[in-house]
Parts: structure tokens; sequence; C-alpha cells
């Protein structure tokens, strides 16, 4: 730790230096250069320090660090310098009382890996698994042995302030609202149903995870809960490189990775693979007691449900950036992604008279395959000006995306052979999206920056359901979605103070038509969505922020056909289309601190929802045997209030050991009443007013074992919340992982037990009126071990990414640091 600190000193009192020699044109100044290699390997060094100590003057200091092929270039007054080349967990070079008059290249430096720092360094290079700013949170996927062999829904479920469901979706700090993002924009991969894309994406394909809860004017105005950005692998370092992942586990799963690239001064070819079979055996049980119109009992119903989630797939990326001149990169990118999947679902249907008096047993097998495949090409134009962060940006991306799914039913009465009936049904979805945007990035005198933009997105999708024999849950749905966005923001430093105030303009032309119905519903509205962020720096370790935005949210996939679950034939789950989107006001209230050990973030925030999504159960009018069919559909309410606090800490109070954490408390208010007319066109009126109490809290411990083995562990509670119509039971659930690097750090070895005590379910109670109470346990995924073997050739444990980042739409990293 000390050595970071001494580095990150030494480059404050470098640019400090600089800006200071920058005021004195009256000194002669000369021209330092030259290159900083790793000794044995070749690597170029990046963020190397060189250091200019004036020797007549202690403490003045000038330098620079070196870029990513190694180099650096500055200049300073001629005079008598003590020289120091500095990298961690490598020898310096030091260079004592050398006159410069005349400009000097020193050519190509060697650095020796210091094998003495290396146990220290390792952790300090490592960084932390999770790396908290005061406005956005990146979890570092390469670092965590949870997810060796999983899959991305793995890896959001361990990123701080993400919850993912039993059922896969995905929530920021309890708010389902939220927008996934692949590489900064929203990618023809996910396909329409974003849960059962994640599912199937490996998480070895993954290099960080960037939470960003409040985001400006520059991102998408998609999602109300914020912004999750999936950033995938890309390898920098120069020459022939990679790694190779094999991983095996229990229940039956198996696959395979590879991430290899190759680079040079003027290009660098960079490509993942992957081949992966998963068995998820999952199960459900929901017990229900029906009532009759009078408020007696009717009868009882336990249903108990198996499924074996068999799949079976491959991903493919490959792509070259291109140096076209020093200053113009281009990027192209190919990706591919197939998946077959079976998936055997059995439901047992136990019925019982008003006295709870065995009757019938019933048996439905759903028996469901599915294909799947999505292609995508994206490409990117990156424009440098002299100026440093005038930044011209350009990119282009085209997918398509096809899944098919077909099931036979079969239905009967155990012992009852006359009873039995089956039915077949076909679920192909097809995806094209189109997006264009361009970004511009302008450095305004020492401290200020204007950025604008402009995003074209356009999405056209068609889903056909069919039902055989004849159904009226057949259904063809066509969805397609044009957005055209503009924006603009200006932000400045003065002193301790920042801000940065944006507003963007959407478009939306939206067409959903149910053509079996001869349903036709076309949405055209545009908004406005300003942002603004406020930021005073107390000092360079503690800081505060308080930001605004609005958001949209607008209904997709399931939430809008009119059908798309089956599996059951009295609990239905369909889609509404005629929803409209929700609009949110999300104000945060943020403060970050950091000590030598210890980062804490802590945060308050409020969103106010207009027409949020909320999803209603009610009877259909349809009698399956005599049992009615429920119904589970979203609706738009009038208002959600939604207000809460949360922190997040990284400590580490001995090298051997880390630790983050993570704890979110929100109450949630709902508002609203809804009415149909039910089967024997009574009115019903549902009220829906509510207030939810609930919190999460998640910790994640890494402790470095003797003989070099790293052992992890996280716990996760999701406390007890509260609906309209019940509510759901508190769950608590363990991972568990360890690993040992092998054959010279070259490989590594890491077992890993997600949900160790199989414990993670999804735990409801309802209560309709008069209708039926129920509950219900629903577990995805069973308890699951995985052992991975990784191999890296010609790459280094911890070698770091030797490119900055591109934010979505453009930026460059966080603003003013």
């Amino acid at each position: 730790m000390s050595n970071l600190i001494k580095l990150f000193t030494t480059v404050l009192l470098l640019v400090t230096a600089i800006s200071f020699a920058q005021q004195r044109p009256e000194a002669k100044k000369i021209k330092i250069s030259g290159k900083i290699f790793e000794k044995g390997t070749d690597f170029p060094l990046e963020y190397a320090t060189v250091v200019f100590e004036n020797a007549n003057k202690q403490g003045a200091l000038s330098g620079s660090v070196t870029d990513m092929n190694g180099e650096f270039s500055f200049e300073v007054n001629a005079g008598t310098y003590n020289v120091r080349f500095e990298y961690i967990s490598f020898k310096t070079v030091e260079i004592k009382n050398r006159t410069f008059s005349e400009d000097t290249n020193f050519g190509t430096l060697f650095l020796e890996a210091d094998i003495a720092q290396l146990e220290g360094v390792e952790l300090i290079a490592e960084r932390s698994t999770v790396e908290i700013k005061l406005d956005k949170r990146v979890y570092n996927v390469g670092k965590d042995m949870m997810v060796k062999g999983g899959t991305v829904s793995d890896v959001l479920d361990n990123v701080p302030s993400v919850t993912v469901d039993a059922e896969g979706n995905v929530a920021l700090r309890g708010n389902e609202n939220v927008k996934i993002l692949i590489d900064g924009r929203p990618s023809g991969l996910a396909g329409l149903n974003i849960a059962d894309a994640l599912k199937l994406l490996p998480a070895d394909a993954v290099e960080k995870v960037e939470v960003i809860t409040n985001p400006s004017a520059r991102y998408d105005a998609e999602g109300g809960g914020g912004i999750i950005n999936i950033v995938l692998r890309k390898g920098k370092a120069n020459g022939l490189n990679g790694s190779i992942i094999l991983s095996a586990g229990d229940p039956e799963t198996y696959g395979v990775s590879s991430s290899i690239n190759k680079k040079s001064d003027t290009y660098n070819l960079f490509s993942n693979f992957g081949y992966n079979y998963r068995n998820n055996p999952g199960n459900s049980l929901t017990d229900a007691e029906y009532f009759n119109p009078d408020g007696t009992t009717s009868q009882f119903i336990n249903e108990r449900r198996t499924n074996n989630r068999l799949r079976e797939g491959y991903n493919m990326n490959f792509g070259i950036d291109l140096n076209l001149t020093e200053s113009l990169t281009w990027t192209n990118a190919l990706t591919f992604r197939e998946n077959r999947g079976h998936n055997p679902n059995n439901v047992f249907f136990y019925n019982f008279d008003a006295l709870k008096n065995p009757t019938f047993v019933r048996n439905r097998l759903n028996d469901e395959r599915s294909e799947d495949f999505s292609i995508e090409y994206a490409s990117n134009f990156v424009k440098k000006f002299k100026k440093d962060d005038h930044v011209l940006t350009l990119d282009i991306a085209v997918s398509s995306n096809r899944d098919n799914e077909n099931s036979v039913i079969t239905d009967q009465v155990i012992g009852d052979p006359t009873t039995l009936f089956s039915e077949t049904t076909l679920n192909n979805q097809k995806q094209q999206r189109n997006l264009i945007q361009s970004d511009y990035v302008l450095p305004i005198g020492k401290d200020s920056r204007f950025e604008a933009g402009y995003r074209g997105s356009f999405l056209e999708s068609l889903t056909e359901f069919e039902i055989q024999p004849a159904s009226p849950y057949s259904n063809t749905l066509e969805y397609n979605e044009y957005v055209n966005a503009l924006y603009m923001q200006y932000g400045s430093k003065i002193n301790k103070f920042s801000y940065f105030f944006g507003l963007r303009f959407e478009d939306s032309n939206i067409d959903v038509n149910s053509f079996t119905s001869n349903s036709f519903n076309n949405k055209k509205y545009n908004n406005l969505f300003p942002s603004a962020t406020l930021n005073y720096e107390f000092s360079e370790s503690s800081s505060m922020s308080l930001s605004y935005s609005k958001r949209i949210n607008r209904p997709r996939g399931r939430f809008l056909n009119p059908f798309s679950s089956y599996s059951s034939n009295i609990n239905i789950f369909q889609g509404n289309p005629d929803l409209d989107p929700s609009l949110t006001d999300a104000i945060d209230l943020g403060y970050l601190k950091r000590w030598d050990k210890l980062t804490f973030n802590t945060s308050a925030y409020i969103n106010i929802t207009n027409d949020s999504f909320q999803f209603i159960r009610k009877e259909s009018g349809l009698f399956v045997n005599g049992v009615p069919v429920i119904v589970s559909t979203p609706i738009n309410l009038a208002n959600e209030y939604r207000a809460g606090f949360e922190f997040n800490l990284n400590y580490t109070p001995y090298k051997w050991w880390r630790l983050n954490g993570n704890f979110n408390f929100f109450r949630n208010e709902t508002q609203g009443t809804f009415t149909y007319l039910n089967y024997l066109d009574e009115v019903v009126t549902q009220n829906f007013d509510n207030v939810a109490l609930t919190w999460f809290a998640r910790i994640n411990s890494k402790v470095t074992l003797p003989y070099k083995i790293d052992w992890q562990a996280n716990a996760t509670y999701n406390a007890p919340q509260t609906n309209a119509q019940g509510r759901s039971l508190g769950v608590a659930s363990m991972n568990m992982a360890f690993s040992k690097d092998v054959l010279k750090d070259k490989g590594t070895i890491a077992l890993n037990v997600s949900d160790l005590f199989n414990s993670r379910k999804r735990i409801m109670e309802t209560n309709i009126p008069n209708i039926v109470n129920s509950y219900s346990e629903m577990q995805w995924r069973e308890r699951q071990i995985m052992l991975s073997f990784t191999y890296r050739f010609n790459r280094q444990k911890n070698e770091r990414d030797r490119q900055p980042r591109r934010d979505d739409n453009g930026g460059d990293g966080d603003f003013m640091g």
C-alpha cells in the first residue's frame, strides 16, 4: 500500500510542478523522451513514472508517465537533476546529479521485476474486485473466483447495489427499471429478453461491470433505476498473448473459453471464443387455496414443478483496432452467439376438496426445445485532436437475433388414460437492431469541457406464438421502436467545486401491433431529459456530490406480448400491449471518503415515477377442470415513490485480507387502483396503495492463505418486502471459492460453490380476496460446484488494461477525475 501511496503522491507532485513550470517561460526548455519496457518480456510498461527532481531545490519535481506503448515525452527547464524511472513491483533505476542542457532521448530502458516485493505488489496491482468512485462502481470480473465457469447473471449477482432474482430479473438498488448495456450500447446479442440472454452469455467473456446510479445526459435516457454497462474482454498487450479457461461442474456442466490477441504498433487483433454445456436443474412449488364467490373455500391445489434446463452453445468474437494515423483509430468487431436448449418442465397438480381430502392428481409435462442465434457487427472511429481530451467518435452497430422455441405439452389425470390431452406450442422471435451514434468532446480552457452528440436506435422485432389445437392464447406481435436523440452538456471546475449540466432530447416512434387480435397501437412522443451534477472536494480523499436526472422506462418483450408462457395452464403470464412508458425523476446525494485501508461511499436517493409498471393477478374467466385460470399481467399505476440510502465500502485490514460490502435500505410507496370486469360481468376494483420497507446486504471477503491459496466467500441477504397483493419473504444465500496459482503463475486452478446452502429462492405469499390465497417457492437453479483451470501465455496474471476505457456515448471517463 505504501508503494501505491508513493506513486499517487509523486504523480500529484508532478502535475503541480508541471503547472508551476508552465508559468515561467523565461527558462530554457528542453525535451526529454524515451521508452520503458519490462526486462525479459519486452512488454511496454504503461503508467511507468519518470521523475526529474531538481538537485538544487529539494521537492521541485518534473516528469511524466508512459503511454500504452511505454513511451514518454515531456519538457523541463535545463538544469541538474536526480532522475528516477519507477513502476510498481519493479526495481527503480536512478541517475544522480546529471546536468541536462539540450534535448535528451534515453532510448529504451528496461526495468526488472522486484522479486522481494511481489507478494505485496500483487495485491496492489490486482486492486480491489470492486472499485468505488463517487458516481459509479466498477466491478472487475477477472478478480472474482466466484463466477469462474458461470454466466453473466452470476456476475451481476455479485455486483454491489445489484440483485438478480430467482428468475434472472436484474434490479439496481431494488429497482428493476434498469438499462443494461454491453460495451456501452444496447446490444442485439441480448435479444428480446435480457434476463434470458444474461443466463447464456459466459462470465469469462466479461472484463468488468460498471454501475451508474444517476447517469448524465450523454447516456441513454432509458432505465429509471440507472445503467449497468457490461464491458467485454479485449486484449491490449503487445505481441501474441492470451488465455484459455477449462471448466467442469456438478450438476453436469463443462465449458472452454479463450481470449487471444496479437498487437503491434499499427494494429491490435483480438478474439474471444467459448463453448459451454450447462445443466441447470430447478424447481418450484405453489400451495393455493381457492374460494367461492361468498368467500368459503372451494378447493386446494398443491403444484410441484421440476425443470432441467439443458443449454449448449458457443460464442465467438473477432475484432481489429487499426491505427490509421497517430490520431485516428478504426475498430471493427464481429460477434456470433448460438445456443440450443432442452427444458423438460414437469408439473404435478395435487387436488383436494374443501376439507383437504385428496381428489385427484394431474400431471402436465411441457417438453420445451429452443434454438437462438445472434450476430452483431460494430464499427468505431476515434479521432483525437492535438489538445488532450479533444475527441470525435463515430459508432455504427448492426445486429440480428433469432430465438425459436417449440414445446410438446401432455396433460392427464393420473390413472385415467381417457383424460390424456396433448398440445404443441411454437414461439418464434426475431429482432433487427441498427444503431448509429456520434459524440464530440471539446475541452475549454484548463478546467472546462463541452460535449455534444447524436444517437439513433432503430429496433424491429416480430414474435409469433401459436398453440395447436387452436387456442385463444395464440398471437403474432410486432414491435418496432425508433428513437432519435440529441444531447449537449457543459462542465467546469472552480477551485474545489465542479459542476456538469446537460440536456438530452429523445424523439420516440413506437408500434405495438397484435395481428391476431387486430390491435394496432402507435405511440409517438418526445421528451426532454435534463441532468445536473454538483461536486465539492473537501480534500484529495473526501468529496460530495448532488445529482439529478430525468429517466424513461419503455416496456418491451414479455411486458407487451399478450402471451409468453404456457408451462402452467392455470397460472398464466400475459403481457399488456397497451403499456405506456414510465418517467422517473431521480435525485442522488453522495459522499466518498478514502483512507489508507478503507474506501467508503454512501448515498441517499429519491426516485419519483409516474405510470410505473406493476404486476396484478386476476381471474381470466376461464376454467380448467373447474379451476379458475389466474392471469398475471403488468399495468400502469399512477405513482411510485422510492427513497432510500446505501453504503459501499472496500477495506483492506491486511495485505492478505480484503473486504467489500454493500448495504441498501429503501422505502417504496405505490398509489393507484385497478378496475376490471370479471367473468360474471361484475366490476372489480383493486386498491394498490401500498408502502413497503425492505433492505438487502452483501459482504465479500478475500483472504490469501498459506501457500498462496486464495479463499473468497460472499453472503447475501434480501429482507422481506410487502406488495399490494402479498409479500416476498427474506432469503439468505452464500457462495465460496478457492484458487491456487500453478506453473510459475501461468496457470490458476479455482474451485467455487454457488449457493452453498441451496437456499437461494424466491418465496412469495399472495392474497387476492375471494379468489385465491397462495404460497410459492421458486428456485431457478440448484446449488452448483465448478472446477476451472486457467492458463495464460505471454500474459501476466495481473496485467493491466493498457488502453483508456471509452464510456458510453464517447466519454473518456469521469469528468474532472
